[in-house]
């Protein structure tokens, strides 16, 4: 009579369990009807056109032609004009006005020089004085020694041309850093998914399993025990569900980080969106790709082009040194008139006096050039330590490479041998239900396949992320994008 009504107990709390349990199932699912894949090139649209960053590091560009455009700042004409004059006691002291239009020349650093002075008056200087009509001058600066091949204006000019290049490198830098990552969050989004469909159909068939059982309890040909194990299963897999569903929803805020609207306002990726399925490439058994990738590197990797353009600016500005020990001597000349009408028309009676002229000689020279061979002294030391970060960079350029395509070779491998797993597990799995339906099995043994052959599947998902990871890291260490590299 006790075993009895301990028989009954427990067909009552199992009739309870099954009602809860099916109920929560119900509210489960709930599956959108209008999801959408969100591809890789989608993303790529999004990332390479409002991504802040990237937006920010096209900038760099033109912040250095800005830099050039202040170089050539150098060279601008300049007009320069002073008036003044005193008068005292009825005396006019001095009633000058000079005026100067000086145009910087790229040859030879010279000046070109055009003027007109008018200095009048009783104690204006007898150096300086002219007669009441002035005197107009046109001359020439020209540096012979010291500025002669390079000066300041133009090194400056040459180094901020050089910047341009340095700024573009840098930009492919940061761009490729930005798709990178959003690469690399892209599929740990794919993992999360697939992670979650995988245990979500686990959980299904625990499920529908358990209602089998159920019903086979009910008419008397299951003992209640095993519904427990049924339910036990599916309360296990329900809760790997739940955290799974964290996992996949904290994902998809990560990849949102990289989604911004066209007015610079962030995006977030709707739940209804789903990953692309991976299409697998053989970049790593194409040894010839890896060639490429490795001879563009050498070339065009934005590492060394910034580090070459740091040894461009480096030998400019030895050059400049060497030019700054010449000793300073400059030569001036002008022709000077007393005409002031400079058009067309010219009286029959006008002579210009080529008598009429000015000149100058200025030289200077410090003794010890302490400044300047010390400056050229850390300039030399610099191109040596540059020429050593160059070979190392290179040298880890190229180890990466090499290491990234020993991985992708060694995923492909792991991906085959997972894939033959899972089929095998899954002939396993067939067979214990076969075996099952016979009588001759048991219920552990099938939920212990199945949860075995659930986790393979995951595992090979994650084979799958890692691939497609290790892809994009290829061709990120390579100094580009693998979009890019196929265009």
């Amino acid at each position: 009579m006790k075993h009895l009504h301990r028989k009954t107990f427990a067909l009552c709390l199992f009739m309870m369990l099954a009602m809860t349990f099916t109920k929560s199932f119900a509210q489960q699912r709930t599956v959108s009807d209008t999801s959408k894949v969100f591809e890789l090139k989608d993303l790529e649209e999004i990332v390479f056109y409002n991504h802040p960053i990237v937006k920010q590091a096209r900038l760099l560009s033109e912040e250095a032609r800005a830099k050039v455009m202040q170089a050539w700042g150098g060279f601008d004409p300049a007009l320069k004009s002073h008036f003044g004059r005193k008068d005292f006691g009825n005396t006019e002291y001095y009633n000058n006005w000079s005026n100067e239009l000086k145009v910087p020349l790229w040859l030879a650093g010279a000046d070109l020089k055009i003027g007109y002075d008018r200095f009048v008056g009783k104690y204006t200087n007898p150096e300086t004085q002219t007669g009441t009509p002035g005197l107009s001058g046109v001359g020439l600066a020209i540096p012979i020694g010291q500025g002669f091949l390079i000066d300041s204006r133009r090194n400056t000019l040459r180094q901020s041309r050089l910047m341009v290049n340095y700024a573009e490198a840098e930009q492919v830098k940061q761009i490729n850093k930005v798709w990178f990552d959003a690469v690399k969050d892209y599929w740990n989004w794919f993992y999360a998914y697939r992670q979650y469909l995988l245990v979500q159909e686990g959980a299904d068939l625990a499920f529908k399993r358990f209602e089998a059982v159920k019903n086979q309890t009910l008419i008397g040909d299951k003992p209640p025990i095993d519904s427990v194990e049924a339910v036990i299963t599916y309360q296990e897999r329900s809760l790997q569900l739940e955290k799974i569903k964290v996992e996949l929803t904290n994902s998809r805020l990560i990849l949102s980080n990289h989604l911004w609207s066209e007015r610079a306002e962030p995006m977030e990726l709707p739940e209804y969106s789903l990953p692309q399925n991976p299409v697998q490439n053989k970049t790593g058994s194409d040894r010839r790709q890896i060639d490429s990738l490795l001879a563009n590197a050498a070339s065009d990797h934005p590492e060394l082009l910034m580090l070459k353009s740091k040894g461009l600016q480096l030998e400019l500005e030895r050059n400049y040194r060497r030019e700054m020990l010449k000793p300073k001597l400059s030569v001036s000349g002008s022709l000077l008139t007393s005409r002031t009408a400079f058009g067309p028309q010219v009286p029959d009676n006008y002579q210009l006096q080529w008598s009429n002229y000015k000149v100058g000689v200025d030289f200077a020279f410090p003794l010890f050039l302490r400044e300047q061979r010390g400056k050229l002294k850390e300039i030399k030391v610099k191109q040596m330590a540059l020429n050593y970060d160059l070979q190392q960079t290179g040298r880890e350029i190229t180890t990466n490479i090499l290491s990234s395509y020993n991985k992708l070779i060694a995923y492909e491998a792991q991906l085959v041998i997972q894939a033959r797993s899972v089929e095998n597990q899954q002939v396993l799995l067939s067979g214990e239900l076969a075996k099952f339906e016979l009588g001759e099995s048991t219920l552990f043994l099938i939920n212990s396949r199945e949860t075995k052959l659930i986790d393979m599947r995951i595992k090979l998902a994650e084979l799958v992320t890692d691939y497609q990871k290790a892809v994009a890291e290829l061709y990120y260490v390579a100094g580009t994008s693998q979009n890019n590299n196929q265009r």
